[in-house]
């Protein structure tokens, strides 16, 4: 009914209240959901696209998800904020395709599964460039922009190495190495104790060394199945990987960021200062407005996708994919 009375509104025709011209009209005007599939062996990647009804090409955005099990809509174990749905259809609206996907050991893409042991960085870097590659062959898109959020981030920039992304976008983005980023975490949460036997883990694993001497405090994070993992993931950084950045690059932050810190972007926007930067004002890691500056006071952003995503990102995400600044 929304489509409705703004169609009166702004041409001034008359539209019959009927509930079939009502979902004509519905129909005619909002996005078009496609589930689209790449091979990735032993299977293959879904996800799901999201075009505007509209015979002009548009720019099509590729949305990653942060770590873990975080499925195409940005929710996981315990946490369904909804923000990767919520940011593809606000960009909709605005004109602009996405595509957010399941990782392979996840939801529709549990055929490109892979034992833990195997799974490396790289492979799913390599997942995010075939999603480039087949963006940038339909015709229905004038240019892909890579956007990932949080560990995402890193992912987008690796894959901005081997594929035809016209533009990138860091959603908090790291900028140190993850294991700088893990022991603060780690820090956060441990007794002193854990904590050093942690710091000696991180370590091995920084210089590419396995251990099976693992403490039961300790196993969820780092048990032996996930170390290959983690060794290939410490190869990198986000400063790095953006200073060799060339194409057009937009690095998000907000204030409320209790997971990503917003001096994150400064290093980020140091490493590569044609970078344009976004800094909101009580948005949170989970892209959420938010006055809450403690973990409690933010769960309920986490919880559930009613929260609205901050004012300025989705206007900003938009412009920058149409136009190449934010």
């Amino acid at each position: 009914m929304n489509i409705v009375r703004s169609i009166k509104n702004v041409l001034g025709v008359v539209v019959l209240a009927s509930t079939a011209q009502s979902l004509l009209a519905q129909s005619t005007f909002a996005p078009v959901a496609e589930a689209v599939t790449v091979p990735r062996a032993p299977g293959h990647l879904e996800g799901t696209l999201l075009v505007p009804r509209t015979s002009t090409p548009v720019p099509v955005v590729l949305l990653i998800a942060g770590s873990g099990a975080t499925d195409r809509d940005g929710n996981g174990p315990g946490y369904a904020p909804g923000t990767l749905r919520q940011l593809a259809e606000s960009l909709a609206v605005r004109n602009v395709a996405t595509l957010r996907f399941d990782k392979r050991y996840l939801g529709g893409s549990l055929s490109a599964s892979v034992p833990e042991v195997q799974l490396t960085f790289e492979l799913l870097a390599e997942d995010v460039a075939a999603w480039v590659h087949s963006l940038a062959a339909d015709r229905r898109f004038t240019r892909v922009i890579v956007a990932g959020h949080s560990e995402g981030a890193l992912l987008g920039l690796l894959a901005m190495r081997q594929s035809p992304g016209a533009a990138y976008v860091s959603l908090a983005g790291f900028a140190r190495p993850a294991y700088e980023g893990l022991h603060d975490q780690l820090a956060a949460a441990l007794p002193a104790p854990l904590l050093t036997q942690s710091d000696r883990i991180l370590e091995r694993l920084k210089r590419g060394q396995r251990t099976d001497s693992v403490p039961p405090g300790l196993a969820s994070v780092f048990r032996p199945s996930v170390q290959p993992y983690m060794i290939s993931w410490f190869k990198y950084s986000g400063r790095e990987e953006i200073a060799r950045l060339t194409k057009p690059c937009l690095i998000v932050q907000g204030d409320r960021d209790l997971q990503v810190a917003p001096t994150e972007a400064d290093l980020l926007l140091e490493a590569n200062p044609r970078c344009a930067v976004l800094r909101i004002a009580d948005m949170n890691h989970v892209l959420k407005e938010t006055t809450a500056g403690d973990p409690s006071g933010q769960l309920p952003t986490y919880r559930a996708p009613d929260p609205r995503l901050a004012p300025r990102l989705v206007d900003a995400i938009a412009a920058f994919a149409k136009a190449g600044a934010p």
